[in-house]
Parts: C-alpha cells; sequence; structure tokens
C-alpha cells in the first residue's frame, strides 16, 4: 500500500507540461487555427498557444522565471536578450531539414550571427493603417505616408479622439525618432527626450495605447488611424472588404522610415519538450506552410520556398514585401543595455502618467 501510494505520489509530482503537448508563446494572429491543426495530426500530440502584444511583455515573462514553455517568437533585439539571459537552446540544424528553404538575406542577421539560437519565421513593419475614405474626406490623406498623421497637432485637430497607438514602448519611440530624422534605434538622451516632447504634445489627441483591438477599431471604422504591424493591416483591409464597410482601410509605409521586425523561432533552453519544438519549426519552414501564414495573416516571409504559393496582392505590397528601394528606409530594432532599458523605462513611465 505504502508503494502504492508513493507511485501515486510520484505520478502527481510530474508536471503537466510534461504530457504530449508543445506549448508555444506566441505573438497574437501569428499562427492560423488551420495549421495548427495539421501540425497536431502530424505529429500526434498538442499544441498550446499563449499570446503576447509587445517584445517587452515576453521578456519581462521569461527574466521573472516563466517554467513550461518550449518556444518563443522574438523579434531580433529580444533574441538579443534572451540570449543574454541564458534562456535560448542553442540549436541543432540536423533536426530542422528545411532550413534550406530560408532566404540567407535573413540569415546571419546582428542579433544572432550564424544563427546558432534562431531561426527567421515571419517578417513585419510597423506602419500606418487609416480610413482612407475619411482621410480623404477630412483633406488629409496625402499625410498617410508620413509619421505627421500621428504626431503633428495640426494634422491631428481633425481626427482627435480617432487615432490609436501601440502601447510599446520600443516601437512608439522608434517612430517618434525617425518623425523626427532620428535613427530609430538612437539611445542620445537628448535625442530621447525630444521624442518624448513629441509623443507628448501629440498624446492629447489619440484615443488609447493598444497591441490587442486596434485591428477591429480599425475595420468596424471606431478609429480612423492605428499604429500597427503590416500583418494586421492586412487583416483589417481583408476584414473590411468582406464585411462590405462603406469606406476602405489602407496602409502603407512612412517616408521618413519604419521599423522593420524578423519574428524568430527560439527553443528555450529548459524547453519540456524539445523534440516536439524541431518538429513544430521544421513543419513551419515547409514551403506551402510558410506561405499559409503569409496568406492567411498578412506577414512578410523570410522562406524562400514559400514565394511560389504567395497571393499575388501581398506579394505586391511594399509594407509586406518591401522593396529594394524601401530597404534603406528600414531598421530593426536593436537590444538596450540595462542602464538603457531603465532609463527608457522612466520615460516611457512619464509618457503614460502625464
Amino acid at each position: 500500500m505504502k508503494k502504492l501510494l508513493l507511485s501515486l505520489a510520484l505520478l502527481a509530482s510530474v508536471p503537466a507540461f510534461a504530457a504530449n503537448t508543445l506549448h508555444l508563446y506566441n505573438w497574437n494572429n501569428y499562427l492560423s487555427a488551420d495549421a495548427a491543426k495539421r501540425f497536431e495530426a502530424q505529429c500526434k500530440c498538442k499544441l498550446v498557444q499563449d499570446y503576447y502584444g509587445d517584445n517587452e511583455e515576453m521578456l519581462a515573462k521569461m527574466a521573472a522565471g516563466a517554467k513550461g514553455y518550449d518556444i518563443v517568437v522574438p523579434t531580433g533585439y529580444a533574441v538579443q536578450a534572451l540570449v543574454g539571459q541564458g534562456k535560448a537552446e542553442k540549436l541543432d540544424k540536423s533536426k530542422i531539414a528545411n532550413v534550406k528553404n530560408l532566404n540567407p538575406a535573413y540569415l546571419n542577421a546582428f542579433f544572432d550571427k550564424g544563427n546558432q539560437y534562431s531561426l527567421p519565421y515571419a517578417l513585419t513593419t510597423t506602419v500606418l493603417g487609416y480610413n482612407e475614405t475619411a482621410l480623404k474626406k477630412l483633406g488629409i490623406a496625402d499625410k498617410a505616408n508620413s509619421w505627421a498623421l500621428i504626431f503633428d497637432p495640426a494634422v491631428l485637430a481633425k481626427i482627435k479622439g480617432k487615432v490609436i497607438v501601440l502601447d510599446s514602448q520600443r516601437e512608439l519611440v522608434a517612430a517618434a525618432l525617425m518623425y523626427l530624422g532620428k535613427p530609430a534605434n538612437s539611445t542620445n538622451p537628448a535625442d530621447w527626450k525630444a521624442a518624448r516632447d513629441v509623443i507628448l504634445k501629440a498624446k492629447p489627441y489619440w484615443a488609447t495605447f493598444n497591441n490587442q483591438s486596434y485591428i477591429k477599431e480599425l475595420t468596424v471604422g471606431n478609429m480612423l488611424v492605428a499604429m500597427g504591424y503590416s500583418n494586421d493591416m492586412v487583416q483589417a483591409r481583408e476584414d473590411a472588404k468582406k464585411a462590405k464597410r462603406p469606406f476602405v482601410v489602407s496602409f502603407g509605409l512612412q517616408k521618413e522610415g519604419n521599423t522593420m521586425s524578423v519574428d524568430n523561432f527560439v527553443v528555450l533552453k529548459d524547453a519540456p519538450r524539445k523534440d516536439l519544438a524541431y518538429q513544430f519549426i521544421n513543419f513551419m519552414l515547409d514551403g506551402k506552410n510558410g506561405a499559409e501564414l503569409t496568406n492567411s495573416m498578412g506577414t512578410g516571409s523570410p522562406n524562400a520556398a514559400s514565394m511560389a504559393f504567395v497571393n499575388k496582392d501581398i506579394a505586391k505590397s511594399p509594407a509586406v514585401f518591401p522593396t529594394k528601394a524601401d530597404m534603406p528606409r528600414l531598421q530593426q530594432l536593436q537590444d538596450l543595455n540595462s542602464r538603457q532599458r531603465r532609463e527608457l523605462n522612466r520615460l516611457w513611465a512619464e509618457i503614460k502618467l502625464k
């Protein structure tokens, strides 16, 4: 009886994540339900996702000691942070046959030389989406190719309360810096102060900071302008079309420059199911599966084998697949050191509280 009780106690102590389950900590709207089901059928396992809306949110959770996740999908600079924290597992690429499908242009990036810890999954740009019909009526549609649409009080006066911006310190400060003609990655205290001032002058005209619902708000017409990710803007445009809204949702790059995010697969060092993690990465790097991500979610793709299957109307969008002429104006955010992170946190707190 004692042996039976001991055995039951040991079974009870086994973590829930030891089951045949892959735990993915992912961005919102970054994997279709169909793809998830196909993977589950292939691996004969269960795929469970938790979601985050900003790299800082994910990094804070990892730094706080979150356990049980197998894969996260960080943007470039957040890969650097995870490696620095000792959270990332060195990849065994022999277990990922479809690595051959990746476009070499997106490999060996500054944030992970040799792709020791990460492989690219999807591309997005941070852009402005807008109600083109309404902006034309207001006479400010010509401002949509500039960050002035969310930062210039003279422009904002015509759309007060109808603007939503990302609740992301890195992205919003970067946009303000580019609007001022500064590098998105500037850590010059004077530049940060200038960016703060631009944001605080514009803030009274904004409705809210939000990472989650701006697609819906733009689609139904509650908001006329939204700062967000290009894949979300593709969805907003398509949703408005399907719903036969009496307006057109558009989006595009800004003339002052935009940030570009290369989001990557990273297997966590303490992942309970590294075997399933490798299977999932290989599955998603298949050319057709990568194209399905683009076609259903609107992401750009670093997967060269996917391009033959990508819908033409998405492939020709510069905000999704930037042209050679666009690339010089696109910047990838880089990681900050602990001192810089503290300073930016203080600046962000000031922005949010005022």
